[in-house]
């Protein structure tokens, strides 16, 4: 078992690469921290939390710029350009979904077994939901509804979580029970667009 001078060198390696702006390397230093299995302090969540979300952030950015490009490349009939970028949206597509696929590893193997603060623990499951819905931006048909209902039942839990065991709560784990019904509402409304 890792010590805690190992520990805490993990937590300032991740500061100094947030400082740098190398997230990669940043969630690389919190993910060794998750893996001790111990419950994470409230900096610690915060700094796995910021690095993840700025590796997948600059990935979304992409998707969505390479996405209305390869519109504009349809609409005007390019077919070759459309295919190159269309190759090149699916790269990003399955960095985006290995990103994804990577954190809610950690959540639901290390985190939220280690995690005895409700806070805790409705912090972990508002990432899922996040994570979950950040897969069903670019996933199609019955993959994006199955990512919604995760997405959807992560934040139930969530907001269960919060109700049933009056956790004493930040704003931001308040913010998550109004955000619910919202999200959910957004999720399915996507989810019939895309279907129908």
């Amino acid at each position: 078992m890792a010590s805690t001078k190992e520990r805490e060198n993990f937590v300032y390696t991740a500061k100094l690469a947030e400082q740098a702006e190398r997230y990669d390397e940043m969630v690389e230093s919190m993910k060794k921290v998750a893996k001790l299995d111990v419950e994470l302090t409230v900096e610690e969540r915060n700094l796995l939390s910021v690095g993840y979300k700025n590796v997948i952030g600059a990935r979304r950015a992409s998707w969505r710029i390479l996405s209305s490009i390869e519109q504009k490349e349809e609409g005007k009939g390019n077919e070759q350009n459309a295919k190159r970028i269309k190759d090149y949206r699916q790269k990003v597509e399955s960095e985006l979904s290995s990103i994804c696929t990577d954190i809610m590893t950690v959540i639901d193997e290390h985190l939220i077994p280690s995690s005895s603060a409700g806070e805790s623990t409705v912090f972990y499951y508002k990432m899922k939901g996040d994570y979950y819905r950040y897969l069903a931006e670019f996933k199609a048909g019955n993959e994006r509804k199955e990512v919604a209902d995760y997405s959807l039942k992560a934040y139930e839990v969530c907001g269960c979580f919060i109700l049933l065991n009056a956790i004493r709560c930040s704003i931001s784990t308040l913010l998550v029970a109004f955000l619910i019904s919202p999200m959910q509402y957004i999720i399915l409304l996507d989810l019939c667009f895309f279907l129908s």
